[in-house]
């Protein structure tokens, strides 16, 4: 059994670990409040944008445009997102088993543009190979920061350096509901069967003009609108790794004092007992 001095020690160390972890909780309540508003008022257009140029491409036909195309290389882009700092729960780690773990990102094929250090440490650590890194990016998320790594990925997609590109981040639905997503962003999915159906798209005044200036704001919004929601969902996730810890801080503290009570009174036992019998001993 341990003894007073130990079990004292060691509920003061809890404690002030308790006293970090309140602290971390209130920081990631105030961030929060400020990058969930973030998120909401980007959000519509993060998820309309998708779902515009993904139905307009999808109309498209067989346009003939370099975004279009699926290029010969077998290397695919995959920007991950995830935090600076951890202590945030499972919030990064579930970001990475998305690439790690799908069947049809092959390590060897992949490219990866790290936004966050966490995010760049794990990866690097298994072997992936990691083109680029913008994790001061996540600190601040800018659109000019987004579409300055738009830009870079599209050059290689255009020149034939990579033939697919991903994006992992985590989804921000609400201050306690967080999910990571892996999307395709580029060569669109088109589904054929529809096109009779719905008619083919015009555009004016050239395909290729329009194409020009759509696919790379579609793909920077995505990268902003990712970059936001990634930032709200690590605050949130992390608020909800202190209080847990807070709440577990508590209840050992409880445990500990329990223990160092019950030590207490069995040391005074113990001394009554040893006076009691050292008197009936003089007597």
């Amino acid at each position: 059994m341990a003894s007073m001095r130990d079990i004292k020690r060691r509920r003061s160390s809890i404690q002030s670990t308790q006293q970090i972890t309140k602290a971390m909780k209130l920081v990631s309540t105030v961030k929060l409040q400020k990058a969930r508003n973030r998120a909401e008022q980007s959000k519509p257009y993060f998820n309309y944008m998708y779902q515009t140029v993904t139905s307009m491409l999808e109309r498209s036909g067989t346009i003939d445009h370099p975004y279009l195309k699926k290029g010969e290389s077998a290397k695919k882009a995959v920007v991950v997102i995830t935090s600076n700092r951890g202590l945030a729960g499972g919030y990064n780690s579930n970001v990475v088993k998305l690439v790690t773990g799908d069947a049809d990102l092959k390590k060897e094929d992949l490219e990866i543009y790290t936004i966050g250090n966490k995010g760049r440490e794990i990866l690097e650590r298994r072997g992936y190979e990691l083109k680029w890194d913008g994790s001061e990016m996540i600190e601040s998320p800018a659109y000019e920061d987004a579409a300055s790594l738009c830009r870079r990925i599209l050059d290689s997609y255009t020149e034939g350096e990579i033939s697919e590109i991903y994006l992992a981040y985590t989804h921000f639905k609400n201050t306690v509901s967080h999910e990571a997503k892996l999307i395709k962003l580029l060569p669109v999915e088109i589904g054929r069967e529809e096109i009779s159906q719905k008619g083919l798209m015009n555009y004016e005044p050239s395909e290729e003009e329009a194409l020009n200036l759509i696919i790379p704001k579609y793909v920077t919004s995505l990268f902003y609108g990712a970059m936001v929601e990634a930032v709200a969902s690590e605050n949130g996730a992390r608020m909800q790794a202190m209080d847990s810890a807070t709440s577990n801080a508590e209840e050992m503290i409880s445990n500990l004092t329990l223990k160092y009570n019950r030590a207490r009174q069995g040391s005074i036992t113990q001394e009554l007992t040893e006076i009691i019998a050292g008197a009936s001993a003089i007597s």
